[in-house]
């Protein structure tokens, strides 16, 4: 499963700041990034309908990480991923119910499930510091150039789901060309830096050059800022990063659980999903940035089996020296 290839998190889920119990009128969401995001729907949606919503936001590892230890005695109503593959795994689990989301309409056929549907998409790219001094990278194998020594963060695809769809889809398009890339990297000083946020920082610091699979949005809502970073979608090809919703079987407030589902999906809804630079789920409102037309795609993969999902964890592990 999907959630077990995030074990290692679960201690240091279990540490974070513990959430009281669920509100008796009011629902409670698990959401990875980005929060600035989770609190205006949470917001909107309360103005609009008086329920609470309590928000836990983390990243996907932590979120996913969280859901495994509270198994037991389960408190999220509602589940938002970065990575499509954990709501897969959660729906063979038999812990999602249908979301019944209306405004799932304008939602294409291959973002959306009776029991989840996407929130928005993001793309990976390379975020790049225009001024750091090196050559403006076009492809993933530019940052393994001498330019680029010590110069280039990886997010780690333990923590992020991004970063594990996008190793997912470049093994899937050329094993050997992707693991020897991997090699490449490493070589020449690339570093595993957590999750998308910490990969980035440096980034926009100065002290790196450039990150290796970079979530877009952020950088992109970096750029709109101010920050002297560029969001480079390679030729060769990325993925798409559908980023789902999903309602557990187990909550206790599952009206308002479909009720905020499809608020998410709604035009207010989407319209703040646009506004942080995310690509809206729904095809009928308009994105603030480069949409799917505009950004070099891989080829479509079949959804990947968990041998391969473990195998392609543990070989990026031996390369980083992780394990």
């Amino acid at each position: 499963m999907f959630l077990r290839s995030l074990r290692a998190a679960a201690a240091a889920a279990t540490c974070l700041v513990a959430l009281g119990a669920a509100p008796a009128h009011g629902l409670t969401v698990y959401t990875a990034g980005p929060g600035g995001l989770a609190k205006s729907l949470a917001d909107a949606f309360t103005k609009e309908t008086g329920v609470a919503v309590e928000v836990f936001q983390a990243d996907t590892g932590k979120v996913m990480a969280r859901l495994e230890a509270e198994s037991a005695n389960p408190r999220a109503d509602v589940v938002i991923s970065a990575s499509w593959d954990s709501a897969q795994d959660l729906d063979k689990r038999g812990w999602l119910q249908p979301h019944g989301a209306a405004n799932a309409a304008q939602v294409p056929d291959a973002y959306k499930h009776a029991n989840y549907v996407a929130q928005g998409m993001s793309a990976l790219g390379i975020a790049w510091n225009s001024k750091s001094g090196t050559p403006r990278p076009a492809d993933w194998s530019d940052l393994s150039a001498p330019a680029f020594k010590d110069k280039v963060n990886l997010p780690d695809p333990a923590q992020s789901g991004t970063a594990l769809e996008l190793l997912l889809g470049l093994q899937s398009a050329d094993q050997t060309k992707a693991w020897a890339l991997m090699q490449a990297l490493r070589a020449n000083g690339a570093a595993v830096a957590g999750a998308n946020a910490q990969a980035l920082n440096p980034v926009l610091q100065g002290a790196k050059a450039a990150v290796f699979g970079a979530v877009d949005y952020v950088a992109l809502g970096s750029q709109a800022k101010g920050e002297a970073i560029e969001v480079i979608f390679p030729k060769s090809g990325t993925v798409i990063a559908p980023r789902p919703m999903m309602i557990l079987k187990s909550s206790r407030a599952a009206d308002d659980a479909r009720r905020f589902v499809d608020f998410v999906l709604s035009d207010a809804g989407q319209a703040l999903v646009a506004d942080t630079f995310l690509l809206p789920a729904r095809t009928d409102v308009a994105a603030k940035r480069p949409g799917i037309a505009q950004i070099p795609l891989l080829p479509t993969a079949d959804a990947p089996t968990e041998a391969t999902r473990q195998a392609v964890l543990g070989r990026f592990g031996d390369v980083f020296g992780r394990r």
